[in-house]
């Protein structure tokens, strides 16, 4: 298949989150496969590892009336797949992608539609035949109401289709149609499903109406979308596609995240071999100013959101901390939640650390060395650090939602198949309840705790399973309707 592939970020270039994991190992999988896939990328100032850009072609666009925008193309090769890059500094040469200080960029709407409508014309430049245009999120859920309108009678496109992926259903793109000047169509194409009020259009509604295909990343949180709290407020938009709405977990990238050949931990070790998985924890506590000791680690690496469950963690932090337990948070994110953690840290020196940043050295360093990892989502479409986690044989406390209850077996649901701790309610107490269980079960079950470890790492979600099921979509949304 050929296959455009239409994002916003991608690991190793620039990244706020799951998507841009995604959007490096999903494409990867399908070349392995022996796919044609094109990534498109913004060429943001901030982008990273994007020198020796070969310079594919400069174009102009131009929209009925407007002035003709010049921009340029440039491509790359990563990992045998070819990225095409989009450079107009006017939209991307910014501080950041999508916001500065918490406010998102008042164009963005422009700037994401511009995007994709030139990812679009670089097939027509250069004469590639997309047999499925992907989309991410509502960045670029123009692209399936442009097929059917735009470009519906173009020849490169005479055979595409469309699908896209909801990475996250809470963010939706809602623009103001006056800043969507760059598709006219919009205004001759009145469709109320995608209408936000009387003058805003929801993009991610847009995409959701248009596109041949949809999924998100999790058959939990597909289903979870089609319903009153947890559509985001699209529950209706949703369940009139659910004949054409399926979940698919993401995979893990294995060859970043295994405690055997990660190079970022002071000791490897395996699933045969976990001694050295405690020196890590060693190590660690030493580096971040702790008592060098075995109590229990819990670690927790997010951003600071409400819905990464910060609001169920702060009202009994200090409550779970008068046990003898260490506690490693990293993040940033909302200010008043990291104030919290920082004034709770230090009434508590000697149980827990606060580092409000993110380091990828120090992340993968707490994943090896603590002994269970904290996800009390109130809302989470796939998420990877429960993976990530059960691959170092860090057992996950996560809450039963999204993409955390189809990846995550509890203890007492089924004890063979075990491979962390799942509570219901989004509610401190019960999380304080499933934290304590968590530790009483470490302290007096020791060879059962190794056994539910060692059963943890022996857990994987390989890409090339995810895959199989994103070209079973592609098929899907060639067939007749």
């Amino acid at each position: 298949m050929d296959i455009l592939f239409l994002t916003t970020e991608f690991q190793g270039i620039v990244k706020t989150g799951g998507l841009a994991d995604v959007a490096k190992a999903l494409p990867k999988e399908l070349a392995l496969m022996g796919h044609n896939i094109k990534v498109v990328l913004p060429l943001y100032a901030s982008a990273k590892n994007t020198d020796n850009l070969e310079l594919v072609g400069e174009y102009d666009l131009t929209v009925r009336d407007h002035p003709p925008m010049h921009y340029r193309v440039f491509k790359r090769l990563y990992n045998n797949i070819f990225v095409w890059f989009i450079d107009y500094p006017h939209y991307f040469d910014r501080n950041s992608l999508y916001d500065e200080n918490s406010v998102a960029y008042s164009d963005n709407g422009e700037r994401f539609t511009f995007f994709t409508i030139c990812a679009m014309e670089i097939c027509i430049h250069q004469s590639f035949r997309p047999y499925i245009v992907h989309c991410n999120d509502w960045h670029t859920a123009i692209a399936p109401f442009l097929l059917k309108t735009r470009y519906s009678e173009t020849p490169v496109f005479e055979n595409t289709r469309s699908v896209i992926t909801v990475h996250n259903g809470s963010f939706q793109g809602v623009f103001d149609r006056a800043q969507l000047w760059l598709v006219p169509e919009i205004y001759e194409h009145y469709n109320e499903f995608i209408m936000q009020g009387m003058s805003y259009i929801n993009l991610l509604k847009c995409g959701v109406f248009y596109a041949d295909e949809i999924n998100t990343v999790s058959p939990g949180y597909a289903q979870e979308l089609t319903t009153y709290l947890g559509g985001h407020g699209m529950a209706k938009n949703y369940s009139s596609r659910a004949d054409h709405l399926r979940g698919i977990v993401n995979g893990c990238d294995y060859t970043d995240w295994d405690p055997i050949t990660d190079t970022l931990i002071p000791f490897n070790y395996s699933a045969d071999h976990l001694e050295s998985k405690n020196l890590c924890k060693h190590i660690l506590q030493r580096k971040l100013g702790l008592d060098i000791n075995d109590f229990p680690l819990f670690g927790m690496i997010c951003r600071l959101t409400e819905q990464k469950g910060l609001n169920i963690l702060l009202p009994i932090l200090e409550k779970f901390l008068v046990h003898k337990i260490n506690l490693i948070i990293i993040g940033t994110g909302d200010v008043g939640f990291s104030q919290q953690l920082k004034d709770i840290a230090s009434r508590h020196t000697d149980r827990m650390v606060f580092i409000n940043s993110y380091d990828e050295i120090l992340a993968h360093m707490t994943e090896a060395a603590a002994d269970f990892f904290l996800m009390p989502s109130l809302y989470e479409p796939c998420g990877l650090n429960q993976m990530y986690s059960m691959s170092y044989g860090t057992l996950p406390i996560v809450r039963a939602v999204g993409g955390l209850k189809d990846t995550v077996i509890d203890y007492d649901h089924d004890r063979n198949h075990a491979s962390g701790f799942v509570f219901e309610l989004p509610d401190p107490i019960d999380f304080l309840s499933t934290l304590r269980r968590a530790l009483l079960f470490y302290l007096q079950e020791t060879d059962e705790y190794k056994r539910v470890q060692i059963n943890a790492m022996h857990t994987r979600y390989y890409w090339y399973q995810s895959a199989t099921q994103y070209v079973k979509m592609y098929e899907d949304a060639h067939k007749p309707r």
